[in-house]
């Protein structure tokens, strides 16, 4: 008897949706039903779905997937920062952070791959190396499993991974969390930030609209090349320009994250250098301390020398903002979960 493969209903978007319902002989708003009961009413069973009917609710039964995820470990901070150890069917694990902001707000960082094959000094997750792209399906999951624990307003792709390394299920991803009908995010509250690979960062601007966020980290070739090796393919010269090719919707800005590390890349003459770099670019700078992690030669940076980097670049009329450090009581940096999990240490049990 021949099984019809099942599909994991989180990984179609829009036009994969209507082309599955074309397949099937089925109107075209019956897209909007399906991801209105998935994502705005949070259905998880097709017999839940009373406005269809049960003979359809039967065919996408047998079709479709409506999974579920629950974080394998979940360690809490003080500050109320979340951090989720997912594992996936093949037993390979990613994270993501939900991270509690003013006024009610909070931001989930997702990750897009498992490791990251970009090898950032600076960072944990490039020494377990890339072992494979997230499908759209787990972007997604990381999202719907994080509401269940608690508001998420803004969303970030700041996690494990290069999400432009994994470009088409990155923007399949965003159409589906953006969808009007199904979970509304704004493509505003939506940030994809990378290390800096030029052709696809354009690609990406044709594709979708989604706020950019490049991690810049350095002011010369020589310090990017040392903390970042994708810059050997992708120079500053190039870099910027293609931030300046970028589109930006008006009053939109490319946010610049510079990881500041204690005499490495935290000294007045680079502050210097990055206000020349940011000529003619509509961009903000978000200075983050260096997150100090063991197997690490890498040090925070002095206060007074953060203070001094950030006043500099404010007196020269560039918007300067400061990470708050969230998390530090657990394993905040990324990669730190994942790491800690797969070393067998024990850790609290998700609740």
């Amino acid at each position: 008897m021949h099984t019809l493969e099942r599909i994991d209903v989180k990984g179609l978007d829009q036009e994969d949706l209507k082309v599955f319902f074309a397949k099937m002989g089925e109107k075209a708003f019956r897209v909007k039903q399906l991801v209105s009961w998935i994502y705005a009413r949070g259905a998880t069973d097709f017999d839940h779905m009373t406005d269809i009917s049960k003979v359809l609710r039967q065919k996408l039964a047998e079709r479709l997937d409506i999974s579920e995820w629950e974080p394998e470990l979940v360690q809490t901070s003080r500050d109320g920062t979340e951090k989720y150890l997912f594992r996936l069917e093949d037993g390979q694990s990613i994270e993501a952070v939900r991270i509690p902001m003013d006024e009610g707000r909070s931001t989930l960082c997702i990750s897009t791959q498992v490791g990251c094959a970009m090898q950032c000094s600076f960072c944990l997750t490039g020494t377990f190396g890339l072992i494979r792209n997230l499908s759209t399906s787990e972007i997604v999951h990381q999202v719907t499993a994080s509401l269940t624990r608690g508001p998420v307003t803004n969303i970030v792709m700041m996690g494990m991974g290069e999400p432009l390394h994994n470009l088409d299920n990155v923007v399949k991803a965003i159409h589906i969390l953006s969808n009007s009908d199904g979970l509304k995010f704004s493509k505003r509250r939506i940030t994809l930030s990378t290390s800096g690979l030029v052709p696809e960062m354009l690609e990406l601007g044709r594709r979708v609209e989604v706020n950019l966020a490049v991690s810049l980290n350095a002011t010369t070739d020589e310090v990017r090349d040392m903390l970042m090796p994708v810059n050997r393919r992708y120079p500053l010269k190039e870099l910027m320009a293609a931030c300046r090719a970028f589109p930006l919707r008006p009053h939109r800005r490319i946010t610049f994250e510079y990881i500041l590390i204690g005499g490495v890349n935290d000294s007045l003459e680079d502050a210097r250098r990055l206000v020349k770099l940011l000529h003619g670019v509509k961009g903000k700078v978000n200075l983050i301390p260096f997150n100090e992690h063991t197997g690490s030669s890498f040090r925070s940076p002095a206060p007074a020398q953060m203070d001094a980097f950030q006043t500099y670049l404010l007196d020269r009329d560039i918007v300067a903002t400061r990470r708050a450090s969230k998390g530090q009581d657990i394993s905040a940096a990324c990669g730190q979960l994942k790491g800690l999990s797969d070393a067998s240490t024990k850790l609290l049990p998700a609740s």
